[in-house]
């Protein structure tokens, strides 16, 4: 995928045209004063698209495999379902 970088001025600027680019599949990458602060990221319509957008935007990183199902954190004491206390601490 294709990134472009621009100004916080010149994203100003040329709003509109940047946006094009982001529904094209680009990533605008927003500086200011030559530092990224920002990204205007299209908008992805999977799940799997959007990890992988997550990923190479840098905010997670997976190695692919899949998790391993965690223990319960806690025990019920009574043979209620969870779905049964909440609604009865409710009342």
């Amino acid at each position: 995928m294709k990134e472009t970088t621009v100004s916080i001025r010149g994203l100003k600027s040329r709003l509109s045209h940047y946006l094009r680019r982001a529904k094209a599949g680009q990533i605008v990458e927003i500086t200011e004063r030559g530092k990224p602060v920002g990204r205007i990221v299209p908008v992805a319509s999977s799940l799997e698209e959007r990890i992988e957008a997550a990923r190479r935007s840098g905010l997670v990183s997976w190695n692919g495999r899949k998790l391993k199902p965690l223990k319960p954190v806690a025990k019920l004491r009574t043979k209620k379902t969870v779905a049964e206390l909440v609604v009865e601490d409710r009342r």
